[in-house]
């Protein structure tokens, strides 16, 4: 199942009736990498009125927000449904306030944190996580020209190259396009080069 997620860390922050609102944002695969960057901004912020978070796991599709003493629903809730608006999993939001002296009431406290998520996720680099096949290639030199002109085609990504006695390429692809590759590499080599799968694993594809 295709998901999508943030490549690393970022933050935004904006002004509201002078209480600062920073909104930091961090890619995370568990609930002990989520807590740590949560307790991480915490500690960084540790004279702030309030460190509002919310996270989203693909594992066991997990979902945790706090108000952290905001007026309940307030602050986690919408920092959450900004991670769900947007599709987002494996990622932990922390939206840091430093109240200014005027209250924002219920309505605009909702906006505020709403608005620091989607400026912190605007921030981040979006990856469209799909399902890739890593095949390796083994080849004749002679054959090595017509392999590599293909490559494009299928969006392949070259991970790794050795030039021995014969050519050993490690090929990263999309996991819908592998079957179609494979026939071609057979037509063109006729059926001398076979690639073969060695992992399964997640990327960001075309």
């Amino acid at each position: 199942m295709d998901y999508k997620t943030i490549k690393e860390r970022s933050c935004d922050s904006f002004v509201e009736k002078k209480s600062k609102f920073i909104g930091y944002i961090c890619s995370v695969t568990t609930e002990q990498e989520a807590i740590g960057f949560i307790n991480e901004i915490k500690q960084k912020h540790w004279d702030a009125t309030h460190n509002v978070y919310a996270y989203i796991l693909r594992d066991g599709q997990i979902k945790r927000y706090s108000d952290d003493g905001e007026p309940q629903g307030t602050a986690g809730i919408p920092a959450l449904d900004v991670l769900q608006k947007e599709e987002l999993t494996d990622v932990c939001v922390v939206v840091t306030r430093y109240f200014g002296g005027t209250m924002l009431g219920a309505g605009g406290l909702v906006r505020a944190y709403s608005h620091s998520v989607k400026i912190a996720v605007d921030s981040a680099q979006i990856l469209n996580m799909t399902v890739c096949k890593v095949l390796t290639c083994e080849m004749d030199y002679s054959f090595h020209g017509k392999i590599s002109y293909i490559l494009p085609k299928y969006y392949i990504k070259t991970l790794s190259s050795d030039f021995g006695a014969e050519v050993i390429l490690q090929l990263l692809i999309k996991s819908t396009r592998v079957e179609s590759f494979l026939k071609e590499v057979t037509e063109i080599t006729n059926g001398q080069v076979a690639p073969y799968e060695i992992e399964e694993r997640y990327s960001d594809m075309e």
